[in-house]
């Protein structure tokens, strides 16, 4: 008699859920990157169900020191938040971006995917080589699909690295002008002769000003 398909079983049964939850453990905090799911399942015995032990994980780190979090399509511990005073010694300081460098990864972040003259175009003056460099060196941005247009320019767009060190989720929960104002990353004033409307997405453009 023929076995159903859906009734096939692996050769090898799948460790508990609970020996799984360890070694998605051990996987996470040995490594210097997050890890992706299927890089888990990989790594991991046949019929192992990676995302399922991540969920377990999630939910036993709630609240404690270290939070097992999301950062794009990976995962990673990082310390808790409201923690992070605690690790201000161990911090790398990362060397200090111009000012066409902020504003070339604001552009990014927020217009993704963005090719060059676009960049330009946004923010009024060209955009030089070195600036572009810099933050694909700091792994902050990355290529992405060319433009299916006359030419088919490169297009730019942030990376994981990015995410993770600014402890996002997704490019989505960039903050918003007046959250970037307040951090000090955007000048408080308006462009001459633009009006300021915080709820007007239309106006992201005009939060960049030229080069002096």
């Amino acid at each position: 008699m023929a076995q159903d398909p859906d009734q096939e079983e692996s050769l090898f049964e799948a460790p508990p859920m609970a020996e799984q939850e360890r070694m998605v453990e051990a996987i996470l905090f040995a490594s210097a990157d997050p890890v992706r799911v299927a890089e888990l399942n990989a790594r991991m015995p046949h019929g192992c169900d990676a995302a399922a032990a991540l969920a377990h994980l999630a939910r036993r780190y709630e609240g404690r020191g270290v939070n097992l979090v999301r950062v794009g399509e990976a995962w990673s511990f990082r310390t808790a938040p409201d923690l992070g005073f605690l690790m201000q010694k161990e911090t790398v300081e990362i060397r200090k971006l111009s000012r066409a460098a902020i504003e070339t990864l604001a552009i990014i972040a927020y217009h993704q995917p963005v090719t060059r003259a676009e960049i330009e175009e946004i923010r009024g003056v060209s955009l030089s080589r070195g600036t572009i460099d810099q933050l694909l060196e700091l792994e902050w941005i990355r290529f992405g699909r060319r433009r299916m247009t006359p030419g088919r320019p490169v297009t730019y767009v942030v990376t994981e690295g990015f995410l993770d060190h600014f402890g996002l989720e997704s490019a989505r929960d960039l903050p918003g002008l007046k959250e970037l104002r307040a951090a000090g990353l955007l000048e408080s004033r308006p462009m001459p002769g633009a009006e300021e409307d915080e709820t007007d997405a239309s106006t992201q453009g005009d939060m960049f000003e030229d080069e002096s």
